[in-house]
């Protein structure tokens, strides 16, 4: 994280950033709990690179790209 993002994450949120967070968060586990019960793979964020999660994952690893520009 940056400062600037450091220093937002540590103040409070509004109640309605709080509602909008709270809807949001609702409805991705919701998803994430139907696609599970489907038996359908999901892709998630894991430090540098996406991971396949789920009994159906394809089984090979999708290609790490480098950041726009990264070194």
């Amino acid at each position: 994280m940056t400062n600037q993002s450091q220093e937002l994450a540590s103040e409070p949120l509004s109640p309605d950033t709080q509602a909008m967070l709270d809807s949001l968060q609702l409805a991705v586990t919701k998803m994430l709990e139907r696609k599970r019960r489907l038996g359908h793979y999901v892709v998630q964020w894991s430090g540098d690179a996406p991971v396949l999660v789920g009994e159906d994952a394809p089984a090979y690893e999708p290609a790490r790209r480098k950041p726009v520009g990264g070194d």
